[in-house]
């Protein structure tokens, strides 16, 4: 007991138990507000909701909960983990499903060649007073949606959202190989960018996907370390997307920003509205 007490304050956190939490459901933070493990979900996405690169996991025993708050991990052994927090019910059922975990699609990974690259046409300057910021950063919104994800005819679309009637909302269909992961991956690299094309370095960005968030932030070296492969000496099924996104970062200052997935926020409504018009448009 004193071990574990002692563990508990290393990680300054401790177990919040109330009387909604489901039996055996245990939220763990690892990065997040406060960390810890949590016995609600509310409590949970008070810890990481909007907070940067925000790790998190729904466990079935609180032993591993904790496992997980105090192990670092690998970030190739990360790829493609779910923060299962954000299936909670909160999430509306109609969202769109999501990407199986990439250590699946390993086993049948699909030619490069399909894999297709977005074409951003060079818009005319924008003034700089049409754009939402905070503090000198400016604000925008992206989005990735595939219908029949991980199935044939799979349709996917990407949504970039920078305000009201903004002139450089899109949303337009992804090329190549048709997943949720791909469009959220891409959806990101369509703002930066667009941002770049407007001389804008300075960049909030605001997703619903962890995936995007923690391969830039967290996974990407580990990868690039490993020869682009993962702990398991398979290759990293997103390597092109992430490649992509890497050389566009370059000289921006962008914050990354965790919002669930349609919970209210009208950003990020109105990027997934984008993003599933452009899944209907033909594929180019």
């Amino acid at each position: 007991m004193t071990g574990l007490l002692s563990a508990v304050h290393r990680v300054a956190v401790a177990v919040v138990r109330c009387s909604s939490g489901g039996p055996g459901m245990f939220y763990a933070v690892r990065r997040g507000r406060k960390a810890g493990v949590f016995l609600t979900w509310d409590e949970c996405r008070a810890q990481v909701d909007r907070f940067p690169a925000a790790r998190f996991k729904k466990f079935a025993t609180e032993k591993e909960a904790w496992a997980f708050v105090r192990n670092s991990g690998s970030p190739q052994d990360s790829q493609g983990q779910k923060d299962e927090c954000a299936q909670e019910p909160r999430v509306k059922a109609s969202k769109r499903p999501r990407e199986p975990p990439a250590a699946g699609e390993e086993d049948a990974p699909q030619p490069r060649a399909k894999l297709g690259k977005l074409h951003v046409e060079v818009a005319a300057p924008v003034s700089k007073d049409t754009f939402s910021y905070a503090g000198e950063h400016v604000v925008v919104y992206t989005d990735g949606c595939c219908s029949r994800n991980g199935r044939r005819r799979a349709r996917a679309g990407i949504g970039v959202y920078w305000g009201p009637g903004h002139p450089l909302n899109v949303g337009v269909r992804l090329p190549g190989r048709q997943t949720n992961q791909r469009a959220e991956i891409h959806a990101a690299c369509r703002a930066v960018a667009q941002a770049k094309a407007q001389n804008i370095d300075k960049l909030v960005l605001y997703t619903d996907s962890m995936f995007t968030i923690n391969g830039i932030t967290s996974w990407l070296q580990g990868w690039k370390d490993n020869g682009w492969r993962t702990s398991a000496g398979k290759e990293v099924v997103n390597r092109e997307d992430f490649e992509e996104l890497d050389r566009l970062v370059q000289g921006m200052d962008i914050r990354w920003m965790h919002v669930p997935g349609h919970s209210g926020l009208t950003g990020n409504e109105e990027a997934d509205r984008l993003a599933r018009e452009g899944a209907k448009q033909p594929e180019v």
